[in-house]
């Protein structure tokens, strides 16, 4: 599951939440989006074999649909490496499978309130991201123990941005209102990686909707920061983006020979 060769964690205990609720309907009709095959593998097992790559990970705390927690569980078990015991542990990480809610927020507030006592990182990943690299969530964990309350890993763009006033007819023209400085502008991944309290009170303080969990900690005030993203950390939305996934599986098994 882990690479002997990176440091082993210290200190502060580490658990992952992975919202797994949502319905993912720009995929299309059939399943939910974290459960879709890629490689023959659900996605949601790419991302929670991800995050228990990392040495530092202790805990996986998946969040199922409402209905599903049994299904989830069950594939979990089903996928579990050779040599794991196939009850709530992938090698030297357990996981843990919880209901979820309506809203990715509530989601990840059911996870929070999942884990133990003892963690004191908490990072929150994206099912619909399967291919993070481990050095990507080393750094995000890394840059937590050193003091940040709040990470993410980003990208700068490649594009120009256009900030434009939305019209009430889709597909009509869009007048521009501005033109962001690219060079200040970053596309945000995940996983994003807190203090515990930290991300503990800003689920109990916030309650916009929110489209990531460090929006809501800026919210408090507190400073976020950015540490270098990964291009195979994207996110598997739509059926391209599938296709992209496959080659790059593909890739790493003609390199790594798996």
């Amino acid at each position: 599951m882990s690479d002997d060769s990176r440091p082993s964690p210290s200190g502060a205990r580490t658990a992952v939440v992975i919202p797994a609720a949502g319905r993912g309907v720009r995929l299309g009709p059939g399943a939910p989006k974290a459960l879709r095959a890629l490689n023959g593998t659900p996605m949601l097992i790419h991302a929670v074999r991800a995050m228990a790559a990392s040495r530092a990970v202790s805990l996986v705390v998946v969040v199922a649909p409402p209905d599903g927690a049994a299904e989830v569980k069950a594939l979990l078990d089903t996928h579990a490496l050779p040599g794991d015991n196939p009850s709530g542990s992938w090698g030297m990480t357990d996981f843990l499978v919880v209901p979820g809610g309506d809203s990715r927020q509530e989601s990840v507030k059911y996870g929070l309130d999942a884990l133990p006592p003892g963690i004191d990182i908490v990072l929150v990943h994206d099912a619909a991201r399967p291919l993070v690299p481990v050095d990507t969530v080393d750094a995000v964990i890394e840059a937590v123990r050193d003091g940040a309350p709040a990470v993410v890993p980003a990208l700068p763009l490649a594009d120009t941005v256009k900030e434009v006033e939305p019209t009430a007819v889709p597909g009509a023209p869009e007048p521009v209102v501005a033109t962001p400085v690219r060079a200040r502008l970053r596309a945000v991944q995940t996983p994003q990686g807190f203090d515990r309290e930290t991300l503990v009170r800003a689920h109990e303080t916030v309650t916009d909707d929110v489209t990531d969990d460090a929006s809501m900690v800026e919210q408090l005030g507190l400073q976020v920061v950015v540490v270098p993203g990964h291009e195979e950390a994207f996110k598997v939305t739509r059926p391209l983006d599938l296709v992209l996934a496959e080659a790059v599986l593909a890739r790493r098994r003609l390199n790594d020979g798996f």
